[in-house]
């Protein structure tokens, strides 16, 4: 007779043997959020007496971590998961990918999915910042939120920091010589465009110049950056840079800035944000733009989740990952 498959104990089977909450167990599994040292005791052996695998012993790991992403096209989760796979590589540990399309009810289907193959964490992402359900206190295995964050803040999330990369374009636009700058950007309401523009003020506030006009908002796409170079020039207002919030309107910004006869960047720099290859690199004249570093993203949320994996205490709430300016022929005057 095949013999009966012994159910798996979940977060609540232990927060009823200890007598505290889901979420007090989940933070004491998963070393989030601040607990007394005796509560953390008393979940942690009730947990034991269940025979819940508590971690660390190699014996007991799978050596999986699951991703799970919003992002279909991979624009965003490739090179965050190269940078993920840097650390996780070495210590031999695979990944299992899974995209939801933004469904929740798919989405739910894959945590359930990845908890049944004892994956030993999971690195959530997408192709937003703005905040994203938490995943819960009943996923029973550590957690990061990579590039999106989570709306709980005892849950760990990884960052690019927008608003000091947005500063950082304007302030090399008014490096090379820029008093003058226009800001295009993306849908009102969006958390990257609100902490972008935030960006752009300090920048301007910093050196005492003003916006050129207010800031010229619609989609993340070249043909809204086509659009918004007609409206730069029939508005009459004069401008001699442009800081566009993504490398797509950047684009379109300056092949519409090229057909109503302005040149560039001699007659206005423009920069980008995001350094997507096929858009800075196709652009004539190639982009400047604002790295993100969605690598060096991907490789700090894998670290943390490993630190979480093994044991070792990491603080709750988001990381800001720094940007950098790369240089190109849309802003640099021979």
């Amino acid at each position: 007779m095949p013999r009966a498959r012994k159910k798996a104990v979940t977060v609540t089977d232990i927060a009823t043997r200890a007598g505290v909450s889901a979420g007090t167990v989940s933070k004491a599994l998963n070393g989030r959020g601040q607990l007394a040292p005796a509560t953390r005791e008393r979940v942690l052996s009730a947990a034991r007496e269940l025979g819940f695998r508590l971690g660390p012993p190699d014996q007991e790991r799978t050596y999986l971590v699951g991703v799970l992403t919003t992002d279909g096209i991979g624009r965003f989760t490739i090179p965050l998961l190269a940078g993920a796979e840097d650390v996780l590589g070495p210590g031999q540990m695979a990944m299992l990918l899974c995209e939801s399309r933004g469904d929740p009810i798919r989405e739910q289907h894959y945590v359930r999915s990845l908890i049944r193959r004892r994956v030993d964490g999971i690195i959530v992402t997408g192709r937003t910042s703005a905040l994203r359900p938490s995943l819960g206190p009943q996923v029973p295995i550590p957690v990061v939120y990579a590039l999106v964050e989570s709306d709980d803040p005892a849950d760990i999330s990884v960052l690019h920091d927008d608003r000091e990369g947005a500063a950082m374009a304007v302030r090399h636009l008014i490096e090379t010589g820029r008093r003058r700058v226009a800001h295009v950007t993306g849908p009102a309401g969006s958390a990257a465009v609100s902490r972008r523009l935030l960006g752009v003020e300090d920048a301007l506030a910093a050196e005492g110049v003003s916006l050129a006009g207010p800031p010229l908002y619609g989609e993340w796409s070249e043909s809204w950056g086509r659009e918004a170079a007609f409206r730069l020039a029939r508005s009459g207002q004069e401008f001699d840079g442009v800081f566009c919030a993504s490398d797509q309107i950047a684009r379109g910004l300056a092949d519409g800035l090229r057909e109503v006869g302005r040149r560039v960047p001699e007659e206005a720099g423009v920069i980008g944000m995001d350094n997507w290859d096929v858009m800075v690199e196709s652009s004539r004249p190639p982009l400047s733009t604002v790295d993100l570093n969605l690598s060096g993203l991907g490789n700090l949320a894998a670290r943390l989740l490993v630190s979480v994996i093994e044991g070792r205490p990491v603080p709750p709430g988001p990381r800001l990952v720094s940007a950098t300016v790369v240089k190109r022929r849309s802003t640099e005057l021979c």
